[in-house]
């Protein structure tokens, strides 16, 4: 989505944040304020990842983002994705070494947070940069698109609001490092019993199949890819296609019209047509509207595999729209 500002009532005070240029005025001016008093101090490396609630979101998170961008990640303890995600992106934020802040919010205790924020699901992750909130993606995502997001932020935060990120004092030493986690599994039975729902066209059997297995690896790639596939071809099956472009034709602003023609490219092998039209609906429609087409774009995205040059090109021309 684009940079939104955030209007948090009874828990911050954005009113002053009202536009782009003035949250770019404002990290400027706590940037010199601290070059004044000798330049921001080191942190250490246990405060690249937080744990933030209401009380101290205002400090924690909008202040910061006038120095670093800040990545949220709304989580719950009973959310089993949560917990396939929330580590990814702790190690991600050493690695990256002071370019983000990682701030955890429980949603279970900070629910004013999460309505503000609009959240629908965990987990979910937002950013806020110079005060602007971002969101960036829901649910566990593959670690080469996080990274992508996560470059695609940093490289916005540097060129609209001159962020560089925080040095991180190397005397702190680096965070200790977790045992590596047990991969979860086999699933072939289950995702060979997948894979002969589709091949029956039963698509909906498929989906659940699929499912079964990513509600225990939520990063399982073979079960993302084949959900990604059961969901289009369950979308598409019932369609009457003449109809479905005659419609998209004629509504270009009728979200649910270009979404559907978009699955027919798709299917139909016009895979670029289908990233084009779902990137210009992104571009022309706001708020839930423009949230339901990006996660669309992004479902085919998964269709297609992240390796084609096709989605490449389609997530850069994403990223110039949302950004």
């Amino acid at each position: 989505m684009q940079p939104r500002n955030m209007s948090m009532s009874g828990v911050v005070d954005l009113a002053a944040v009202k536009a782009a240029g003035e949250a770019k005025a404002k990290a400027e001016q706590t940037r010199a304020e601290a070059a004044r008093q000798g330049g921001p101090a080191a942190v250490p490396a246990s405060s690249l990842v937080i744990d933030v609630d209401e009380a101290g979101f205002e400090n924690d998170v909008l202040q910061r983002s006038a120095e670093v961008p800040v990545v949220i990640d709304f989580w719950a303890e009973w959310c089993e994705p949560c917990k396939q995600l929330g580590p990814l992106l702790e190690r991600l934020a050493h690695e990256y070494n002071g370019r983000f802040l990682l701030a955890k919010v429980d949603v279970d205790a900070n629910q004013m947070l999460m309505q503000q924020f609009g959240i629908q699901g965990i987990p979910a992750v937002f950013a806020v940069v110079a005060g602007q909130a971002l969101p960036l993606f829901q649910g566990a995502a593959p670690e080469a698109q996080i990274r992508q997001t996560l470059d695609q932020l940093i490289q916005v935060g540097e060129e609209r609001f001159g962020l560089t990120g925080i040095a991180v004092d190397p005397a702190a030493g680096e965070p200790a490092q977790a045992p590596a986690p047990v991969p979860p599994g086999p699933y072939d039975s289950l995702l060979e019993a997948a894979a002969q729902a589709l091949d029956a066209n039963d698509f909906p059997g498929a989906v659940q199949a699929y499912k079964n297995v990513l509600s225990d690896d939520p990063a399982n790639t073979e079960a993302r890819l084949g959900l990604a596939q059961a969901e289009l071809l369950a979308r598409v099956q019932q369609t009457d296609p003449q109809k479905v472009r005659q419609e998209a034709a004629e509504k270009p602003a009728d979200v649910d019209a270009q979404l559907a023609a978009a699955d027919l490219d798709l299917v139909g092998g016009h895979v670029e047509d289908a990233f084009g039209r779902l990137v210009d609906t992104v571009r022309r429609t706001f708020g839930d509207d423009r949230d339901r087409v990006r996660l669309r774009l992004l479902d085919l995205f998964e269709v297609i595999g992240p390796e084609d040059p096709r989605v490449g090109a389609a997530r850069t021309a994403l990223a110039r729209v949302l950004f």
